[in-house]
């Protein structure tokens, strides 16, 4: 695919991105979800070649297609190895899936009710790598845990700071605050950061344009705003803890609003599948997805 035909669809795509992008901290418990207990390896190399290779079976399934999955966000190891006997990022583009790249080192202590992310060192040089491999665009992910202003105005501005940095290597931002789903000040977080947002979209020049990966808000449409909004290319939902179909069902109350699920797209998963039982269940949880990002009403009917 040619970089138009990527941000075409992605702009415009029916379907949803997958989230493979589980990195060192969470990849034991991805692990474990998958049938894979931890103590199956003995270093990180072999954890990370195990974690390797269940997201190899999931990008040369027959059924993880450009069709309803239209991206697909990366952990830095996997956008370097092979699937299929292609490299990730090819072999995503051969099959209709833009490929994205998780670039944070993760999250700094909490200060403010907030998560900032960690330096990134290296990073102009990643992204270049990145842009050499095919890669779309990046995500990158703080945490918001409690409503308070000044935390979230940090985060938003950190995240925007880091944007520019992808922007101008030619690669488009996903910019993930998230709204920890648990906090007892969700809905009012939800507010500040819609309003914080949208002060820096406003403030951005050019015409170039972000994603925003959010948290599914309390109140149905609340980012709606963020939707239409002229530099955002689209607006993407972490599940956030839910379970697959409690978070469909959040998602379908959110016009304009697709999915980046992870653990709801995997928790059906194991290791110790048939490639057929395999195929069955990645193919009916990316049915679900796709029904909640991109046939809303239908879903909401059939609740």
């Amino acid at each position: 695919m040619t970089p138009a035909e990527m941000t075409a669809k992605i702009a415009e795509g029916q379907g949803f991105i997958a989230a493979l992008d589980q990195s060192g901290g969470s990849t034991p418990k991805a692990l474990k979800g998958y049938g894979i207990e931890e103590g199956a390896w003995s270093t990180e190399e072999e954890m990370f070649g195990l974690i390797h290779d269940m997201r190899a079976r999931i990008i040369t399934s027959p059924v993880f297609t450009g069709d309803k999955v239209i991206g697909a966000i990366l952990f830095e190891r996997t956008m370097d190895g092979q699937a299929g006997g292609k490299p990730v990022p090819q072999a995503l583009q051969d099959r209709g899936v833009v490929p994205f790249l998780k670039i944070d080192k993760g999250l700094e202590d909490e200060d403010n009710g907030v998560q900032l992310m960690k330096a990134m060192p290296g990073l102009d040089a990643l992204l270049d790598r990145a842009a050499k491999l095919g890669v779309f665009g990046t995500k990158e992910r703080s945490v918001i845990n409690l409503a308070n202003r000044e935390g979230i105005a940090a985060v938003v501005a950190q995240q925007f700071k880091i944007a520019q940095q992808v922007l101008s290597h030619g690669l488009v931002p996903i910019i993930e605050p998230e709204v920890n789903i648990k906090s007892a000040e969700r809905a009012e977080a939800d507010t500040i950061l819609l309003e914080e947002l949208t002060k820096a979209l406003d403030a951005m020049g050019g015409d170039q344009k972000v994603m925003l990966k959010l948290s599914l808000p309390t109140k149905p449409d609340l980012f709606l705003p963020l939707v239409e909004h002229p530099r955002v290319l689209r607006v993407v939902a972490l599940s956030g803890g839910y379970a697959r179909p409690e978070a469909c069902r959040e998602l379908a109350r959110n016009h304009g609003v697709i999915a980046s699920f992870s653990r709801a797209l995997l928790e059906d998963l194991r290791h110790g599948m048939s490639d057929a039982e395999f195929n069955e269940s990645l193919g009916a949880a990316i049915d679900q997805i796709w029904t909640a990002s991109a046939k809303k009403e239908a879903l909401s009917a059939a609740a």
